[in-house]
This record gives structure tokens, C-alpha cells and sequence, in this order.
């Protein structure tokens, strides 16, 4: 696939409750070719140490709109069984995060590459286009 007719997209994950990456979040693409069209599940991986994902799948030539969609729950789940003073206390009726998803829909074109960084706390989280 040539850069010149398709984009391509990049993301990592830092956990700003602990000031580290995040390790082990599953991270699904999905692409479309304009605003009308229906998704297409492109596939998905999970983040490493350094809280990347290194093999996310190509986007299609034509794509228009990419969404990156963060099963954060689990990581959440696992790091509060696994050391209770990495997250605040549980305010919210015994919920251990707020957002147990993310979901990211962003619009791209050809020839760009697009790096997504997601910053993510139990309750809350910021995303922008990076470098």
C-alpha cells in the first residue's frame, strides 16, 4: 500500500493516574469511506509495555473515517486486584471505572499519518492528534 493513496494510524496509551504507560488494553479499528458509509472492522491488537499498539492493521484505500475503539474496563479491573493505591477509591456505586469504553472517531486523508494518543485515568481521559 502506497502512503500517497491511504492514511495511516498509530496510537499508545498512557495511564495518568500512575504516570505510566498502559500495558495489555485491547484496541479495535475500524474504518469507513465517507461520513454515510458503514464501518468496516479492520482488526485490532493490544498495547504493550510501552503502552503501544506496533501492529494495527492497514486502513483501506478510500478511507474517510477511522474509529479506535479501547476496552479499558479490564485494565482497570486488573490494576485495582492487582495494587488498590494505583486508583482512586470506587465512587460510583462499587463502579471501578466510569468509562469502561472508549471510542474514538476521527476523519483522515490520504497520504497523512495519524498518531492518536489516549491519556486515561477510572474516570476520565483526553485524546489528541499527535506526531
Amino acid at each position: 500500500m502506497s502512503t500517497s493513496t491511504t492514511a495511516s494510524v498509530s496510537t499508545h496509551i498512557l495511564d495518568t493516574s500512575v504516570g505510566r504507560p498502559a500495558e495489555g488494553v485491547a484496541v479495535r479499528l475500524a474504518a469507513r469511506p465517507g461520513r454515510d458509509a458503514d464501518w468496516q472492522a479492520l482488526g485490532g491488537s493490544a498495547t504493550d509495555g510501552d503502552g503501544r499498539c506496533k501492529d494495527l492493521p492497514a486502513l483501506p484505500e478510500g478511507t474517510t473515517h477511522v474509529r479506535l475503539d479501547f476496552e479499558v474496563e479490564p485494565y482497570f479491573s486488573n490494576k485495582q486486584a492487582d495494587a488498590q493505591q494505583d486508583a482512586p477509591a470506587n465512587r460510583d456505586s462499587g463502579a471501578g471505572v466510569f468509562f469502561p469504553e472508549v471510542a474514538i472517531t476521527f476523519a483522515v486523508v490520504p497520504g497523512e499519518h495519524y498518531h492518536v494518543p489516549l491519556l486515561l485515568n477510572p474516570f476520565g481521559y483526553s485524546v489528541y492528534r499527535g506526531s
